[in-house]
């Protein structure tokens, strides 16, 4: 029987992404540089910042005229009104807002604190990162441009860090799946001890987000991860596949 064993390495060396860039194609040249080349059956995790860098996801603050809505909610938490304004513009609706927290229901259909979008991690001021317009298209595209470059069938998957409610500290999830599962259903499979599993679904592209994100951490300019020796299927998995239907929703 296979020893189980998982490996995670984080990719280095990449410079600062910039609008246009081929990321996928410096990726795996920053892996081969490293002596960790891309091989078949590796998972590769990438953050969402990177991607809208590459993509030109960004927006500037002095652009933005914000609605007369967006300036209440400005004043009533102490916010940016030109920020606030391009959450609700990115957002399908308005979930929560309290404590100067703005939880939306953003355009991917993901339910996040300002609708995903951030100025962390950006080189310039006055810039906002919008989240990647289809995460899900950009993971395929990365997984044929990395089996071209690398010879390497690999899934893929983009990862962005979200809160949580009744659980204190963010985590890593997938935003965007290629390649592979988002979910591993096991219901009505037996366990070991011969019951039935009947609400077993696993959420393994979450969890390959969460365990990659321990390698790059959010200060070290680490924007990517291989995940080496994690036993997966070749699926054609989404990231819808993870979002939780409303009719299933208990919180909605």
């Amino acid at each position: 029987m296979r020893k189980p064993e998982i490996r995670i390495i984080g990719i280095t060396g990449l410079p600062e992404v910039r609008p246009g860039d081929d990321l996928a194609w410096m990726l795996v040249g920053a892996a081969d540089v490293q002596g960790t080349p891309l091989q078949g059956g590796d998972v590769l995790v990438v953050t969402q910042k990177v991607v809208s860098k590459a993509e030109g996801r960004l927006i500037a603050l002095d652009s933005i005229q914000p609605s007369e809505f967006a300036q209440t909610i400005a004043r009533q938490y102490d916010k940016d009104p030109r920020h606030v304004e391009v959450v609700l513009r990115q957002s399908r609706r308005i979930v929560r807002m309290d404590r100067g927290v703005i939880i939306t229901e953003n355009l991917l259909g993901q339910v996040c604190a300002n609708s995903g979008i951030d100025a962390s991690n950006l080189a310039e001021a006055g810039y906002l990162a919008l989240l990647p317009e289809n995460p899900d298209r950009w993971c395929l595209e990365a997984k044929a441009k990395t089996q071209a470059l690398a010879n390497a069938d690999i899934g893929v998957v983009m990862s962005d860090t979200f809160g949580r409610p009744w659980r204190e500290g963010c985590t890593n999830v997938a935003i965007g799946v290629a390649g592979m599962p988002a979910v591993v259903d096991y219901r009505d499979q037996v366990d070991t001890s011969g019951h039935i599993l009947r609400a077993s679904i696993l959420a393994i592209a979450d969890e390959l987000s969460s365990a990659a994100e321990l390698v790059m951490a959010k200060l070290d300019r680490i924007p990517a991860a291989i995940v080496r020796g994690y036993p997966y299927a070749k699926a054609e998995g989404k990231a819808s596949d993870l979002l939780r239907a409303p009719e299933e929703d208990m919180f909605r």
